[in-house]
């Protein structure tokens, strides 16, 4: 295990609060960055996340080049209230569609891949309540200032919200303990070094995005992290503290099911990478049980395991960016 890592690739975002050094940094490199938001049903916090990331990093700091939401399909004034504060917005199924159409937040930064244009490209989640522009300037830093570190990856203090404007101080989290961590610790262990693995903000080079596959569900960040980590090892990676992230929280079935189809990614993995082999079938149901009337009543749920291939394969994306698959899956 390479334990200097954490110490050597861990950062604070206040290292990188200089934005005019970063904005230098960016055009010294002559290089564009996109903003993704991938969306569902976020129109309380959708305008207050655009609104701070126009006004501080592309009006104040020219750092950002454009703002893209992709959205899952809300039902209600989500993509409406985008549009109103001018930023590009996308339903997913209307990208590439000639291709068998799934939803989930995957599937989202997977097709912004096709419709950003920047040579950096940063994911942050809708539905951050205490948004503030250091969750893009703070996973930026460690892209710009330096020629190593090509992918970063958020982690925080993520507090509980237990009412009404009440906060429980400590936990948030509760899949990365209890089942991810776990798992890294038994069959990757350097992988441990990243404080919050599922963490759903990240940034990095398109020449990274490009070459990995995307799961389309609960699965996409487990798979990433050991997707890049296989290509090109825990060198190019980085994890920013961002101090306190603050969101809506699910209950623990919700959690159970984010956890199965973890569970189902990770176990997929480790057979690509002959980590192990599995001698049965692994099914595609979640069973959990709701109490009715004072019986137990099953509750199904079928989390099936799809996954888009590398962007760069496909035909569109190569045309449209000028590029070609052969010879290149393992660059940077």
């Amino acid at each position: 295990m390479n334990e200097k890592w954490i110490d050597t690739n861990t950062f604070h975002h206040s290292e990188f609060k200089d934005i005019g050094r970063l904005v230098a940094a960016k055009h010294e490199k002559n290089l564009s960055i996109s903003l993704c938001l991938p969306t569902l049903n976020e129109q309380r916090t959708i305008a207050k996340e655009i609104v701070i990331m126009k006004s501080e990093l592309m009006t104040r700091y020219p750092l950002l080049d454009e703002i893209v939401v992709i959205d899952s399909g809300s039902t209600d004034d989500t993509r409406k209230i985008a549009r109103s504060y001018d930023v590009t917005v996308y339903q997913a199924d209307d990208i590439l569609p000639q291709m068998e159409k799934f939803k989930g937040k995957g599937e989202n930064l997977w097709k912004a891949l096709y419709v950003t244009r920047g040579d950096i490209i940063i994911y942050i989640d809708a539905d951050i309540k205490n948004i503030h522009h250091r969750f893009a300037y703070g996973l930026l830093g460690p892209l710009l200032l330096g020629d190593r570190i090509r992918f970063t990856k958020a982690f925080y203090d993520r507090p509980i919200a237990i009412g009404q404007n009440k906060l429980r101080p400590t936990g948030g989290g509760r899949v990365t303990e209890l089942v991810t961590r776990p798992l890294f610790s038994m069959f990757m262990p350097d992988m441990t070094q990243f404080l919050q693995p599922l963490s759903g903000e990240y940034a990095g080079y398109r020449s990274i995005f490009e070459k990995i596959p995307f799961h389309i569900g609960y699965g996409v960040e487990t798979g990433m992290l050991i997707d890049i980590h296989r290509k090109w090892g825990l060198d190019v990676m980085a994890q920013v503290d961002l101090d306190r992230r603050v969101h809506k929280n699910q209950d623990t079935k919700a959690l159970g099911r984010m956890a199965f189809v973890i569970i189902k990614t990770f176990l997929n993995r480790m057979e690509t990478l002959e980590r192990m082999q599995i001698q049965q079938q692994i099914h595609d149901e979640m069973i959990q049980y709701q109490l009715v009337r004072d019986r137990l009543k099953p509750e199904n749920f079928l989390l099936e395991q799809h996954e888009r291939p590398p962007m760069i394969e496909i035909p569109e994306y190569q045309q449209k960016f000028s590029r070609t698959a052969a010879g290149e899956k393992a660059s940077l």
